[in-house]
């Protein structure tokens, strides 16, 4: 049931053996993946309990991604909620190993949600410098923060702007780029029934206009010798090497690299002429659903030329950050020594948005003339004369930093607790927060009286 004008394009840019192979595709099922999250210290003693658990088998060109049995249901089991993995299908994962990311280095992910790439860049760069990851649309802005929270993430701005807003407040002040296109979708018909529904000729014209406008506001954010990774999951040439194209005639400081700079091509990739108007093509990358154990994917590495002076600060227009009260946080410090012992803040800043503290790396900018969800780690609320800590913080801890800690022993106890149940507190339990942990994992909060543990797990993800 593909729409005949998608068929005719694609029939038209293939021969026919080829084509055939690529039909037959979507008579097959899709492949189901996941990627670990490196950023749970926990993960190596349980990474053979998750093989044996979802039949996991390496994606092979990403170290962290593994494809897991039709059968099972990942989403489901508590170690989700904990963060220790992102359900994120195989090809997905392929553009940010060519961000040759950093650590401490200024990131953009534009059009994040819902955060399959960004958690990647953040776990690549093991929670150092910054990441914005920005999503225009605010439902689905709304999504990507709270997949920043459960996977542990302490270095990301997440914000909801138009490139236009950001690229006027930031202006050339990030390393690195990645443009993660809203698209046709059509690499994506075999997995999401309703991007066939929406496809037409117009749309895809639509969305190659969008890209160009996304593209040139991108541009204005990248410093001389910054890196910036273009991608969709669509197979029209006017979305992906047409886009590049358009870009590299109006835009004479960029240059297209070829991706194997960077690092090598898996074997069942496609290299796709770009004409790069300079004489000789450039290269940029295809991932067939045919040829691998994905859906279509495309993206191409374009640099920006010159060179940003060692040592430059970057300021960007919404300003620097401002430390909350001392009050507010003689009231963490408090609790932490309190409750987390085991926790301490190394360099960076606590701030204040609302009534909530923040901890975010000094990189981290200012949120007054922005539309922020998340500015860094969210520490928790101040009421008053007391701490209450927040959800985040809990699944960025590890349940040794806790003075007192209820272990679930039962995947069947820890779906009671994410249901929001009570749970009776262990002999001896000391009154107060508790992290409750199961297989070695943070699952959130609770507080125990001696006799019950009340359950703090937010209601709205119960």
């Amino acid at each position: 049931m593909l729409p005949e004008e998608f068929l005719k394009r694609m029939k038209d840019s293939m021969d026919p053996e080829e084509f055939s192979l690529f039909l037959r595709s979507f008579e097959e099922e899709a492949h189901k993946s996941l990627r670990i999250n490196g950023l749970k210290k926990t993960l190596n003693p349980l990474l053979p309990e998750l093989e044996a658990a979802f039949s996991l088998e390496r994606v092979p060109w990403c170290e962290k991604g593994y494809y897991y049995d039709r059968k099972t249901d990942p989403g489901k089991h508590p170690l989700h909620e904990a963060g220790l993995y992102y359900i994120q299908e195989a090809s997905a994962m392929a553009p940010v190993g060519w961000l040759d990311l950093k650590k401490g280095h200024k990131v953009l992910d534009l059009c994040a949600a819902p955060g399959g790439k960004s958690t990647y860049i953040a776990d690549v760069m093991e929670n150092t410098g910054l990441l914005v990851a920005n999503e225009p649309v605010k439902k689905r802005a709304k999504i990507l923060s709270l997949n920043v929270e459960r996977l542990g993430i302490s270095n990301t701005l997440v914000t909801d702007e138009t490139p236009e807003r950001l690229s006027t407040l930031f202006g050339a002040f990030f390393d690195r780029i990645l443009v993660d296109a809203p698209c046709s979708g059509e690499g994506m018909f075999r997995k999401e029934g309703p991007a066939k529904e929406e496809w037409s000729p117009e749309n895809v014209k639509m969305c190659g206009e969008r890209q160009d406008k996304i593209l040139s506001e991108a541009a204005k954010m990248l410093v001389p010798g910054g890196i910036m990774v273009y991608s969709t999951c669509t197979f029209s040439k006017e979305e992906d090497e047409g886009s590049i194209e358009r870009f590299l005639a109006g835009n004479k400081d960029f240059s297209l690299m070829d991706p194997e700079e960077i690092r090598p091509l898996h074997g069942s990739w496609t290299k796709t002429s770009v004409n790069t108007g300079s004489g000789s093509p450039g290269s940029a990358v295809r991932i067939w659903p045919h040829r691998a154990k994905g859906e279509g994917h495309f993206f191409a590495v374009l640099k920006r030329e010159g060179k940003s002076p060692e040592g430059m600060r970057r300021i960007s227009g919404s300003g620097s950050l401002k430390p909350a009260s001392p009050g507010s946080v003689k009231l963490f410090e408090d609790f932490r020594k309190s409750f987390i012992p085991g926790f301490s803040l190394k360099g960076g800043i606590i701030h204040s948005f609302g009534d909530q503290l923040y901890h975010s790396n000094e990189d981290m900018p200012g949120t007054d003339h922005l539309k922020v969800l998340r500015p860094g780690l969210h520490l928790g609320t101040v009421k008053k004369d007391r701490f209450e800590p927040s959800h985040a913080l809990a699944l960025f801890l590890s349940p040794d930093m806790a003075s007192i800690r209820c272990t679930i022993e039962s995947r069947e106890e820890a779906l009671k607790y994410l249901k929001g149940e009570s749970l009776p507190a262990v002999a001896g339990m000391n009154n107060g927060w508790c992290l409750m942990d199961f297989m070695g994992c943070s699952l959130g909060w609770g507080k125990s009286d001696g006799r019950i543990i009340k359950n703090h797990y937010p209601k709205g993800l119960r």
